[in-house]
């Protein structure tokens, strides 16, 4: 009964792994039929370059997670691990919700063009993401701050009775 955890990652990981796949072919047949076949009266070159711009961002996440959920095994064959969990924040997350996000632009964009603007979401948040990282940084050498003189004098004080050997007791909020 060894490695049960990873033949079930790995079972999961697969299931996953096709549901985003009919997802994303359901999206580009949902699109390719009703935007070229029904509308093909206004259908023109900005829509070939939209299939397109859909299309490789579907592609890069998904190789990504297909890279990801994939499993480690021996030589032998053995199964190691069943591969990265799915149902994970971060990267996985991030790359989930480019998935998503590029679904609903393309289906959306059946409808209005204006939808493409959507796309804008995805940078807006790296910059956001990037903009906490880099105040994360910045604010390393100003810790400590401006302290107002109430408690200055409480940190004084207590260190004075920390030199002495008494026990500092504080209150915890």
């Amino acid at each position: 009964m060894a490695n049960q955890g990873a033949k079930k990652r790995k079972e999961e990981n697969a299931r996953h792994m096709a549901k985003l796949r009919r997802l994303i072919i359901a999206s580009n047949v949902v699109y390719f039929v009703v935007r070229m076949l029904i509308f093909y009266s206004s259908f023109t070159w900005k829509h070939w370059i939209g299939l397109v711009i859909t299309s490789l961002a579907y592609a890069f996440p998904y190789k990504q997670l297909d890279q990801m959920a994939k499993p480690s095994v021996t030589d032998d064959g053995e199964l190691l691990d069943g591969g990265f969990d799915m149902t994970t924040g971060g990267i996985c997350g991030y790359l989930h919700d480019v998935i998503y996000i590029t679904c609903f632009v393309q289906l959306a964009s059946i409808i209005s063009g204006k939808f493409w603007y959507t796309y804008l979401v995805i940078p807006a948040f790296g910059a956001y993401k990037a903009s906490g990282l880099i105040r994360g940084f910045m604010s390393q050498g100003s810790e400590g701050g401006v302290e107002d003189e109430k408690s200055r004098k409480k940190r004084e004080k207590m260190e004075r009775k920390a030199s002495r050997g008494q026990v500092v007791k504080t209150r915890t909020r």
